[in-house]
């Protein structure tokens, strides 16, 4: 009987772990494909928490009015939604370090527009502690928020995060009239 036994383990067991062999194999590159494909994938679908029925188109402008689910406000050329922050002094920012990667600074380009269309408030730009421009809408310092990932959402309208509130900023370049989260403004 144990003779028996070898005769047939060799050839019952080698089918089998061929099968696990290419089992093996083939699962390490199928999920290595999946996780590529997700990774290069431009048409991933982002969260769209916050983001109103027809969130804004990118412009390519330096910002643009956009309607939201707060009413209109303004959008970098990105379609991102544009924020102040409360805590800001007149045009100096005073979210630097940790806080300008949860809320980026909208860069201010070499030449600022005279105006742009839609958007009545007047642009300028500030010196950031980094010695970068950024944009300033209506005398206050423009930022976008990480936690927005797709145009038009407006999850950090009414956040109190570093240390101080943060509103959505109108075309006007005041907190929008309608929609506010939080009842209160930003200035």
């Amino acid at each position: 009987m144990h003779d028996h036994e070898n005769e047939t383990s060799p050839t019952v067991s080698r089918p089998s772990r061929r099968h696990l062999r290419r089992t093996w194999v083939a699962v390490p590159f199928a999920m290595g494909a999946l996780a590529l494909t997700a990774a290069c994938n431009p048409y991933t679908a982002p969260s769209t928490a916050g983001a109103s029925a027809s969130a804004p188109a990118a412009t390519g402008a330096l910002v643009a009015p956009a309607s939201t689910d707060l009413g209109m406000v303004l959008v970098n050329g990105q379609g991102r939604t544009v924020y102040d922050f409360a805590n800001d002094t007149g045009s100096t920012s005073t979210c630097n370090g940790d806080c300008a990667h949860d809320w980026m600074p909208v860069a201010a380009p070499a030449t600022l527009p005279a105006s742009l269309p839609g958007v009545p408030a007047d642009l300028g730009s500030t010196k950031r502690d980094d010695g970068t421009r950024q944009l300033t809408v209506a005398g206050h310092p423009v930022y976008t928020f990480e936690g927005d990932s797709a145009p038009g959402q407006t999850n950090g309208n009414g956040l109190t995060l570093n240390g101080g509130l943060w509103t959505a900023v109108s075309p006007a370049g005041a907190p929008p009239a309608t929609g506010s989260s939080s009842g209160t403004t930003g200035y």
